[in-house]
């Protein structure tokens, strides 16, 4: 069945609010964990074309038994070093891209000898403009139709304010995904400080009631007078 680009545009206002606002974008936004065992460096690539720009954020959320820090690098598609972080727990970048390529991201947990990272980071990549994607799909809906039609819909300031709300649904989402990232790297830090408190209390223990029993042992060979340890007492006269 086909629909006129009037009825698209009509049932897509009415909608806007539930859906319009949360379609995909002409970008790339990517979150992900990635684990750096000791001694390694774990790399990614991904293409980025000219005139695009490259928001990159990082978070150590698990160093195991050492310090949440990893080092990171951001290279261009021929090798050279855009960004360098060395031993950090978190960060921020950003880059306008002026060649285009693959471009590497490096996280580096070679000066650990031991503890391996866990990171979360999340990559997004966006041409300027793109807060107001689906201008052209929206003019082109609109050409079909007459001038009272288009005035009475006051199409245009409604898009304005849907590029205003995206722009912020899209930044309230990645102030989500930094204190999510935090509330892990916090819970980890937690457990293992628990782990550690349960481990000392447990030799604390039994360093107590090994004292315990070594004091009863000794206090009874003492008054003991046909036991071994009698004669050792009345050698050391005790």
């Amino acid at each position: 069945m086909k629909t006129t680009p009037q009825v698209n545009l009509l049932a897509c206002l009415l909608l806007l609010p539930l859906f319009c606002v949360v379609l995909p974008v002409n970008g790339y936004d990517k979150e992900m964990t990635v684990y750096v065992d000791a001694r390694k460096t774990e790399c990614l690539y991904h293409s980025v074309k000219q005139g695009e720009t490259i928001d990159f954020e990082y978070q150590v959320i698990d160093g195991g038994h050492g310090d949440l820090d990893i080092s990171f690098t951001l290279l261009d598609p021929i090798g050279l070093v855009i960004v360098s972080d060395l031993k950090k727990p978190d960060n921020m970048h950003r880059h306008d891209v002026e060649k285009e390529g693959d471009y590497r991201f490096c996280f580096d947990n070679s000066f650990s000898m031991y503890n391996r990272k866990t990171v979360f980071f999340e990559l997004i990549v966006e041409r300027e403009g793109d807060q107001h994607h689906g201008d052209t799909q929206w003019n082109e809906d609109l050409a079909d139709l007459t001038p009272d039609e288009y005035y009475d819909m006051k199409v245009q300031d409604i898009m304005d304010f849907i590029g205003r709300i995206r722009l912020q649904l899209n930044k309230a989402r990645q102030l989500q995904d930094m204190l999510r990232s935090h509330e892990a790297r916090d819970r980890n830090l937690a457990e293992t400080n628990f782990q550690k408190v349960n481990h000392w209390s447990m030799l604390q223990i039994s360093a107590m009631i090994g004292v315990g029993l070594i004091q009863v042992f000794m206090l009874r060979s003492i008054f003991e007078t046909h036991g071994r340890m009698h004669h050792l007492w009345r050698k050391l006269g005790i």
